[in-house]
């Protein structure tokens, strides 16, 4: 118990802590849409740089100096899910010394346009991506998920059991009950949004109803939160050192991360690695630092070997994906050791890439 009281101290102190060399200004060129963060952490040009290239190529599909327009193609609809995306407004959030968390709203226009607000945080040592698998022990994972869900499932069963305590509920109300009857409560950790607090760490899950029944929902997204106190059982090393303050950095996952290395011991090629699934399939996009175009990687992360295609084009004549490139590596430690052999001459050329 007393070491429970001494870290969420140490932790309460630390949420007061001035980040004194981090500065967030907007990118430019800013417009009401396109209100981006931009980060300058003059303690660490390293961090600095991981953390504006993840943001921009992440959310913008724009590489830092790069020619041209960092909102061009997000405010054409010309990204790779052929979205117009706008971006309203940017918040930094109060946090423990070793993390940045931002918040991020605006607007994304698909086939109707839909409100969002995402949440991203990072850790200041590194520079890296904080992923929510990393933050708990591997036994503890389920438990964790299995809280949030218990919890959003109580609020909307409550929500439900008023509902239908109505006599003679309109047609309205019938239709509340509906959504709230089918809607989906397992989240797991791959697909929630979070972010840190003060004191406390809140998960966002989707709210009950599509778009076209939204005005209908009236508990909207989900929010759980849970005091860092009363995680100290789950939380991993990793997650401990990081919140405590502390220095030490332990091992984090494959997912969200930036390698940089070249093919051919001569081609300079920056790589983002996406969100790794369960399955061990994932996205990537990489870019020749000459350059400076992001080429998409669909990926397979089976034990420590890694399989890749890069496609070229679609071909509507044989209705297939051809391809243009294929990877076969193995992840060992911080780098990616492999081949990067071309479809169409079947020559092999050396891949090394290490962790930025």
């Amino acid at each position: 118990m007393k070491k429970k009281i001494v870290f969420f101290l140490l932790i309460y102190g630390l949420s007061f802590s001035q980040q004194k060399h981090l500065l967030i200004k907007d990118l430019m060129p800013k417009s009401e849409d396109s209100v981006f963060p931009v980060i300058s952490y003059s303690e660490n040009s390293r961090v600095e740089n991981k953390i504006n290239t993840f943001l921009q190529v992440d959310q913008l599909e724009y590489i830092p100096g790069s020619i041209g327009n960092p909102f061009k193609l997000v405010s054409t609809g010309k990204t790779s899910y052929s979205n117009y995306v706008y971006f309203y407004s940017w918040e930094k959030l109060e946090t423990p010394k070793n993390i940045l968390s931002l918040a991020l709203d605006g607007e994304a226009s698909g086939a109707y346009p839909e409100g969002f607000s995402i949440w991203k945080n990072f850790d200041l040592r590194t520079g890296n991506l904080i992923n929510a698998n990393d933050l708990f022990q591997p036994n503890s994972v389920k438990t964790v998920e299995n809280l949030i869900q218990k919890s959003i499932k109580k609020e909307v069963n409550d929500f439900l059991t008023q509902l239908k305590s109505e006599k003679n509920p309109s047609e309205e109300v019938v239709d509340q009950i509906s959504i709230y009857e089918d809607c989906f409560t397992d989240f797991t950790l791959d697909g929630i949004e979070y972010y840190f607090g003060k004191d406390k760490i809140r998960f966002i899950a989707g709210r009950c109803s599509n778009h076209a029944m939204r005005a209908l929902d009236e508990l909207d997204s989900h929010v759980v939160e849970f005091p860092y106190k009363d995680m100290e059982k789950y939380w991993s090393p990793y997650a401990k050192n990081l919140l405590s303050g502390s220095e030490k950095m332990d091992r984090t996952s494959f997912s969200n991360k930036l390698y940089k290395g070249k093919i051919d011991g001569k081609y300079p090629i920056t790589v983002l690695i996406e969100k790794v699934y369960g399955d061990g399939s994932f996205s990537a996009k990489y870019w020749y630092d000459k350059n400076k175009k992001l080429i998409e990687w669909n990926g397979k992360l089976k034990g420590n070997h890694i399989s890749i295609i890069e496609n070229d084009y679609y071909s509507e004549e044989t209705n297939q994906w051809i391809f243009r490139a294929l990877v076969e590596a193995e992840l060992k430690g911080n780098k990616i050791v492999g081949t990067w052999q071309d479809y169409k001459t079947k020559k092999y050329l050396n891949l090394e890439l290490e962790e930025l």
